[in-house]
């Protein structure tokens, strides 16, 4: 069985840590035959002493634009702007097939260099996605928003173990009447990361699926402290909270937009329209006699990196036996490149 290259980029967003692949299985795929380079970071999670303890071979940063002919170039988050052209075929998180903000440019790009993009998003069998940062994203976008609303999140934060965040959460409680939370998408990935990051916090938890939405009842959802949405829809629905929303009496002081879909005709929290980042992590959206925050961060896991790179690495690192034939959820994600960038 053929055996791609594989090539662990160095993310380059700033303060990134999250790895793709982790060491532990890094090993278990040169031991099935597969060979795989890591780039040198300033930033990585884990120490680059362990993939080289692992058989990888190591690379500079950056040099994934030199790779040879074939190698899939492995990452997270968004690639720099240089080069212009995309040659390889990458794995990563693009955001391109939404009419996202910045999708056209970073399409034009596979397709003036003929590269290739399997974006993780959409990787799925029978519809459903098979790798996400889900449950950690919905664990930290909650938890912040319970610091926030609880007045302990008043500047930036920094990446940090689960017991850490774990252990401010649970102080946090003592002595509180617990708030009232609603999750919107429980049962997703997201979701359940969520209800348990608020339970463990000690907030009387409100669930809620795609059938408590379809008739919206805006007034229960506003008569929430804390709502935390999970939920991304690719067609119009009615929203959850509108610029209508924040003039008028309402329990509901944070949200937590877990989805960050902001710049999509179909977002469905249009009272935010931007993210918010690790250095400014808390948006004012309300007015002075009726505030509203709002927490928009777009890589949510990466406040507990190793956690959440552990549990990613463990989803998609089987899946690569049916890399180099495009079979299972890797047809379906090339699927959707090809449908934006048509080949011949």
């Amino acid at each position: 069985m053929s055996r791609p290259h594989l090539w662990i980029r160095a993310e380059a967003r700033p303060g990134e840590q999250r790895v793709p692949i982790v060491p532990a299985d890094a090993a278990r795929l040169v031991a099935d035959g597969y060979v795989v380079t890591v780039e040198e970071s300033p930033s990585r999670v884990v120490d680059l002493e362990e993939y080289v303890e692992a058989g990888c071979s190591v690379a500079p940063y950056g040099s994934w634009i030199d790779a040879p002919e074939g190698a899939v170039v492995v990452g997270i988050k968004e690639l720099p702007e240089d080069p212009a052209d995309l040659a390889h075929t990458h794995v990563f998180f693009a955001h391109a097939y939404k009419g996202q903000e910045g999708a056209d440019v970073t399409l034009d790009r596979f397709r003036r260099g003929g590269g290739e993009l399997l974006d993780v998003e959409y990787l799925t069998l029978d519809g459903r996605r098979v790798v996400a940062f889900g449950f950690w994203a919905g664990y930290v976008g909650a938890a912040l928003s319970v610091l926030r609303h609880r007045g302990l999140l008043d500047g930036g934060v920094a990446p940090m173990a689960r017991e850490d965040l774990d252990a401010q959460l649970r102080g946090s409680a003592e002595g509180r009447e617990p708030e009232r939370a609603l999750v919107i998408g429980s049962r997703g990935r997201s979701g359940r990361g969520a209800v348990e990051a608020l339970e463990l916090a000690g907030c009387a938890v409100t669930r809620w699926d795609r059938g408590d939405t379809v008739t919206l009842d805006k007034a229960a959802l506003l008569e929430h402290d804390i709502l935390v949405n999970c939920v991304v829809s690719s067609t119009p629905r009615e929203p959850f909270v509108t610029a209508a929303d924040v003039p008028v009496p309402r329990r509901l002081r944070t949200i937590g937009d877990v989805t960050c879909d902001v710049t999509s005709d179909n977002n469905l929290l249009p009272v935010n329209t931007a993210i918010t980042s690790w250095a400014e992590p808390v948006r004012d959206v309300g007015t002075t006699e009726h505030p509203l925050d709002v927490i928009a961060i777009d890589n949510l896991p990466s406040l507990l990196p190793l956690e959440s790179s552990v549990s990613f690495s463990a989803e998609l690192t089987p899946l690569l036996e049916d890399l180099a034939e495009r079979r299972g959820p890797w047809a379906a994600s090339l699927e959707w490149f090809r449908r934006h960038v048509p080949t011949g």
